[in-house]
């Protein structure tokens, strides 16, 4: 089985990690959207209406013929992958700072989990400058994000800003 993660904060989950996920199904049978617990960062959303939105809105994205879950973790996303059986790591990469910051991360992966790869997906075009902390900035300031996070997301943001 050819199980892969996809971890990430998802504070809040884009279309463009909809748009990751999406071009990742035809690699793998499985892929687990492993959400970070990093309460450091001061998310907006808890760990759990994050998950439970990832799983509201995987039907947009599902074909079938990959499972797709979502779990959380802590810790080290090579201790995490290893837990999982997986045999990849996926990421995105949206410019060259992306990847600068992605080598280095995937480079420590291997290091410590040497039979796990780390594979890259270019995002596409129209989310290339998309990050959930923009997203976050942008709405916050009474900016729009409407096509850059799925409709549910962008109502959670709406209820969480009250």
């Amino acid at each position: 089985m050819r199980r892969a993660i996809f971890p990430g904060s998802f504070d809040p989950p884009t279309n463009g990690h909809l748009d990751i996920i999406k071009r990742s199904l035809p690699l793998f049978d499985e892929i687990i959207i492993a959400v970070l617990n990093n309460p450091e960062k001061n998310p907006m959303f808890t760990v759990e209406e994050r998950c439970e939105m990832i799983q509201k809105i995987l039907p947009e994205v599902e074909n079938g013929k990959c499972c797709l879950t979502v779990d959380s973790f802590s810790g080290l996303t090579a201790d995490f992958a290893r837990r999982k059986q997986a045999t990849a790591i996926v990421r995105g990469i949206r410019a060259i700072s992306d990847y600068e910051y992605e080598l280095r991360m995937a480079l420590m992966n291997r290091r410590l989990e040497p039979t796990i790869e780390t594979v890259f997906l270019m995002a596409a075009e129209e989310y290339a400058y998309v990050s959930s902390n923009l997203m976050k900035q942008v709405f916050t300031l009474g900016g729009r994000v409407e096509g850059l996070v799925p409709e549910l997301v962008e109502n959670r943001m709406r209820e969480k800003l009250g």
